[in-house]
């Protein structure tokens, strides 16, 4: 990829190095920003406004969670979806990612819509889904 980040802020530029680095995205903001010649509200409304919500499922320590993914990939197959890493779903101009954590018990699940509201509705759909998988309520 020419540019990978992540939600917090952190940036990774491989033409620079590939360790995360928020400065780096700050100044490619900078950058961009002195290019364009617009100041940062102009600049916000020349793209799409989307919404991210961030959610977790806890699960019971030794559950197969690699299991419960492949489930709800299974229920979701004729959806475009992508398990480079964890699990993530698209819907249309929507998405939800699953991924399990590496330090504890959990799934952390990262929605992105149009509104907040309707984030949210999606990542509560996915949690539903693996609470009925799992036969918890």
């Amino acid at each position: 990829a020419i540019i990978g980040g992540e939600g917090n802020g952190g940036i990774i530029y491989p033409e620079l190095h590939y360790g995360r680095d928020a400065l780096v995205g700050i100044a490619l903001f900078l950058t961009h920003l002195a290019k364009e010649k617009k100041t940062i509200s102009e600049l916000k409304k020349t793209y799409p406004e989307y919404y991210i919500s961030k959610n977790k499922i806890e699960l019971q320590a030794g559950m197969d969670i690699d299991n419960l993914l492949k489930q709800v990939e299974e229920k979701y197959q004729d959806q475009p979806y992508s398990t480079i890493d964890g699990l993530k779903i698209e819907f249309d101009k929507e998405w939800v990612h699953l991924r399990r954590s590496n330090t504890e018990p959990i799934i952390r699940i990262y929605s992105e819509s149009s509104s907040e509201a309707a984030a949210t509705a999606l990542a509560e759909k996915l949690i539903a889904d693996m609470k009925a998988i799992l036969g918890i309520a």
